[in-house]
């Protein structure tokens, strides 16, 4: 069996190459679209996260207001930078990065963030419009998947989607958006975690299986149906290596599968800017 490889990179280039005429209609009204960034604290993959993202901002010519607490800021000082933005009249969208040190209450800190300003999709107002399949900012790994999957014209309708994972960020958000009715959706849906004993029972039976774990390695062949499609969405880092929740032995079973490196991290960072022109454009009163 020959397995085909579904990068991201491609997908994420065609995202862009969409968004670049949006982007013209922007600027043609004296719109400068602005994506703000939040960092609390000094994990390093946060700061890398971030990092990618002001660089792509700066580079389509965009401003990107960037805020860095430190590790000793408080709840107070972190809602404080949140109402900033969330007023700015150059930010059209902005993010509070993910993990926030032990001692900041995130989800306060979310409820925080301007809805329409929520480029990473993860309000519960955004949420609650994802479940009820009203438009605004949709999170963005999931996003991500869904692009990968028209890309690679997967066929998706009627067919048997597996999630191994239930997070907040990826596995729920995911499951709500491969069952609803959308051209690129209306899966037969199964959401499994590592809390159910026989979960490769499961995988096993699937004709698209998307690892959203965090747990390295934990999708291995055994867990496939020969040549099923599969899709890596969950990661873990250890200091600078990333370890993806798909073994690479995967490859030899699978018929379609995203790479280790290059596979659902360009398509988060794409649907991220995607996000920020829609919310640019609402509040520019442009029509898409």
């Amino acid at each position: 069996m020959t397995t085909v490889m579904m990068p991201g990179g491609p997908v994420a280039e065609a995202v862009f190459a969409d968004l670049a005429p949006r982007v013209d209609a922007l600027l043609a009204r004296g719109h400068r679209p602005g994506l703000g960034t939040i960092l609390v604290g000094d994990d390093d993959a946060s700061a890398r996260y971030v990092g990618m993202k002001m660089q792509k901002a700066q580079e389509l010519g965009w401003t990107s207001p960037h805020v860095h607490l430190g590790s000793d800021a408080t709840q107070a000082d972190v809602e404080a930078a949140i109402r900033e933005m969330n007023a700015a009249a150059d930010v059209d969208a902005f993010l509070v990065q993910h993990p926030a040190p032990p001692h900041i209450d995130y989800d306060a800190a979310l409820m925080c963030v301007d809805p329409d300003k929520d480029v990473d999709g993860m309000h519960p107002l955004n949420m609650g419009r994802l479940a009820l399949g009203i438009p605004g900012p949709v999170p963005c790994t999931p996003a991500g998947i869904e692009a990968i999957l028209a890309h690679y014209e997967i066929p998706v309708a009627g067919r048997n989607l597996v999630i191994l994972g239930r997070g907040i960020t990826l596995g729920r958000p995911l499951a709500l958006l491969m069952s609803a009715k959308r051209p690129h959706g209306n899966a037969a849906v199964t959401v499994v975690h590592t809390g159910v004993p026989d979960w490769p029972e499961y995988t096993r039976r699937a004709d698209i299986v998307v690892a959203a774990a965090g747990v390295p390695g934990i999708l291995r062949p055994e867990h496939l149906r020969p040549g099923a499609v599969v899709v890596g969405g969950g990661v873990r880092y250890e200091g600078r290596r990333l370890l993806p929740d798909v073994d690479e032995a995967c490859e030899a079973v699978a018929g379609w599968i995203t790479p280790r490196v290059g596979g659902v991290g360009p398509t988060t960072i794409a649907m991220l800017f995607r996000n920020a022109v829609e919310c640019a454009e609402r509040r520019a009163g442009v029509t898409a």
